[in-house]
């Protein structure tokens, strides 16, 4: 099971990115913060509707050293369909892991074994490969890409702030807080 501050389990897997099927390692984004995000299934409902705001947003974690890798226990070749089909999904310009054997979505906490595919699950995984965030919970309720950001932000604040931590509801600018050493061991 993934836990924080421990290393993200690597991976080595075919992904549609860049209009075609190419080989995606998370080894490759050492230095780098990663957002993976597990979703079920290609041409589905409400996944569309959070792979679109991830499109819409990816710029923004770009620009934030981040890169989004979406996951799903579909094959690349059922991507690049969905891909292809959908103006929504279309959008995409970050990679859309491959995971049709489970190997990731196990890994990672997220797979419904009786189901064969993923819960919504997202891991926050900061550049030197250690998780620093997670969620997942039922297919049934959608993420927010601005909520991730948010999360993001504060991650990387953390990173760069030892010392400080980010309160509730916490935005880039917001005051922070030091906790004393009678904190530290609570937090």
């Amino acid at each position: 099971m993934v836990k924080i501050n421990e290393p993200a389990p690597d991976f080595s897997l075919d992904a549609y990115y860049e209009n075609d099927i190419k080989k995606i390692n998370l080894s490759d984004y050492k230095g780098k913060w990663v957002i993976l995000f597990f979703y079920p299934a290609d041409f589905t409902f409400v996944c569309p509707t959070e792979l679109g705001e991830l499109a819409d947003n990816y710029e923004k974690f770009k620009g934030l050293n981040a890169e989004v890798l979406s996951a799903s226990t579909d094959t690349a070749y059922v991507h690049k369909a969905w891909h292809d089909d959908s103006p929504t999904i279309g959008k995409i310009t970050f990679p859309m892991l491959a995971d049709p054997a489970g190997t990731l979505s196990r890994d990672y906490g997220v797979m419904i074994e009786e189901a064969g595919l993923a819960l919504r699950g997202t891991f926050i995984i900061d550049p030197d490969g250690l998780v620093k965030a997670y969620e997942v919970h039922d297919n049934s309720i959608g993420r927010s890409s601005e909520e991730l950001l948010r999360k993001l932000q504060a991650a990387q604040f953390v990173y760069e702030h030892g010392g400080e931590v980010c309160p509730a509801s916490w935005k880039p600018g917001s005051e922070t807080l030091k906790p004393g050493l009678e904190l530290v061991g609570k937090l």
